[in-house]
């Protein structure tokens, strides 16, 4: 009998070796099946949720210093971005260790809550669209390469999971206490 074929690298979860312990939560947020399609997915659902939400409600924060939802999808953003440029490199080959990002020192300079939540909407499906270009061009064998970023050893695959996981916990986040 033929052995089956492997799963593509993009269908095969990252081993808990592939990333640290912090980002264990996010992986385990993004269900089975390749990666990319779920990234696809989560494109549209999140215009789909967005889409329509006055800028006054997106200007408004759900609690005493936490961030409006402009200044959260301006974040989700931010991120992925920051996680796509550690794919590439880590993806390339590249071992120069990453920085990490200070994610609280970013907010307040972004200008989320001067924009229009449409904008940022545009943005961030630029933002996907890219990742989603970038892990198209990924040969298999560089979905496992490994590289360090703010200390910690990352596997390419283990970013773009980790990428899926970080917007699905934010988007559970704007669905309880934002809308």
């Amino acid at each position: 009998m033929p052995t089956p074929p492997a799963p593509s690298a993009a269908a095969t979860r990252p081993a808990d070796d592939e990333f640290a312990p912090y980002y264990g939560g996010y992986i385990a947020l993004v269900p089975g099946g390749d990666v990319r399609d779920h990234l696809r997915q989560q494109l549209h659902e999140t215009l789909a949720t967005l889409t329509g939400v006055g800028d006054d409600v997106a200007t408004r924060a759900y609690g005493p210093g936490k961030w409006t939802l402009k200044e959260v999808l301006s974040h989700i953003c931010d991120a992925e971005r920051v996680f796509a440029y550690r794919l590439l490199r880590i993806a390339r080959g590249d071992e120069t260790p990453l920085p990490g990002f200070e994610q609280d020192h970013w907010i307040p300079t972004s200008g989320a809550n001067t924009r229009t939540l449409a904008s940022l909407l545009i943005e961030f499906a630029s933002v996907r669209a890219a990742t989603l270009t970038l892990l198209a061009s990924l040969p298999d064998e560089a979905w496992a390469r490994r590289g360090t970023a703010s200390g910690k050893v990352l596997s390419a695959r283990a970013l773009a999971y980790i990428t899926a996981g970080h917007e699905k916990h934010h988007m559970r986040i704007i669905r309880e206490r934002y809308l």
